[in-house]
């Protein structure tokens, strides 16, 4: 099994994940043409993705979903309650799958397990992916952690971690209060330091790579992320790589 990010942020988000001729899209925040274009930069061809599976119906996450699916003839997986929300917007889809928030499913070779996350959506969830051999963990959206979503990432061989913002830097930007108030409470995004706190609580003996995701633009920095995350874990700052918005990152595999 592999991984590489299309980007990550609040532009647009893209994971996939691949095990033998299985490739899920984790989200697809982008236009059809920039998609095609992000999986061109890592060698792969759009008509090839196996399914997409959403985490929420936030526009960063799920807004290039129902063009993609339709031109491409791609199954789609999400929530029943975020299917609720676009159900409109999806009615003329391939085909759509619901799951419940605890439910494993299979999509061939990779097994997919959500989790359910505090977030302002109606049923938002993460993901833990796994061929029967490796997991990679994939975070990024939550308001605060909770032990079933540590429960859930503990033991991963990899990990997606979001690292939206520093605290001091939203605090004293030019974000209205309100934003800033939802983007630290409860429902909003984890910054730095509550980052680093989730990931110092998890088993994380058997993990070979991390990376920083869903930065913010304009309350966040790469080396502050990496900083938060390397402290947690003991490591060099090197070891930590980042999710970039526009370039995401490439093919990491495990062994």
């Amino acid at each position: 099994m592999r991984f590489a990010c299309l980007g990550s942020g609040s532009e647009g988000n893209g994971l996939l994940v691949e095990a033998g001729a299985t490739r899920v899209l984790i989200d697809c925040g982008f236009g059809i043409r920039d998609t095609v274009a992000r999986l061109a930069r890592i060698g792969v061809a759009p008509e090839t993705i196996t399914a997409i599976i959403v985490t929420h119906e936030h526009s960063d996450h799920v807004g290039g979903v129902a063009a993609f699916a339709v031109r491409y003839d791609t199954p789609v997986w999400l929530t029943f309650g975020t299917l609720s929300t676009v159900a409109e917007r999806f009615a003329g889809l391939p085909a759509v799958y619901g799951f419940d928030t605890h439910d494993a499913f299979a999509i061939d070779a990779i097994e997919v397990r959500p989790f359910p996350v505090p977030h302002d959506a109606r049923e938002p969830v993460q993901f833990v992916c796994s061929d029967g051999q490796w997991r990679l963990g994939v975070l990024t959206d939550l308001g605060v952690s909770t032990l079933h979503v540590e429960a859930s990432l503990s033991g991963c061989d990899a990990l997606v971690l979001e690292c939206n913002h520093d605290s001091g830097m939203l605090a004293n930007g030019h974000y209205p209060y309100a934003l800033k108030q939802r983007i630290a409470g409860r429902f909003g995004h984890l910054d730095n330091e509550a980052a680093g706190g989730l990931l110092s609580r998890l088993d994380n003996s058997k993990l070979k790579h991390v990376f920083a995701a869903h930065l913010s633009q304009h309350n966040n920095i790469p080396d502050l992320a990496r900083a938060a995350l390397a402290t947690a874990l003991g490591c060099s700052l090197d070891w930590i790589g980042i999710a970039d918005q526009y370039n995401g990152f490439g093919w990491r595999e495990f062994v």
